[in-house]
């Protein structure tokens, strides 16, 4: 029964964030997010294309 007790102390003690700065971490790993599509599509495309022309030489 302490250990619980002692969950929901813990609970009470963490600073959790505001509105406005989990706003902000959302917007973040959006951004993050985004940035890592785009590349991993233009890296996508480049071996795409390089793998297309291979093929075709044979």
């Amino acid at each position: 029964m302490r250990f619980i007790k002692d969950i929901f102390k813990l609970l009470k003690e963490t600073t959790w964030p505001t509105r406005k700065e989990s706003w902000l971490d959302f917007k973040s790993i959006m951004e993050y997010t985004a940035f890592f599509v785009v590349m991993i599509y233009i890296f996508d495309q480049l071996i795409v294309s390089g793998l297309i022309r291979f093929i075709n030489i044979f």
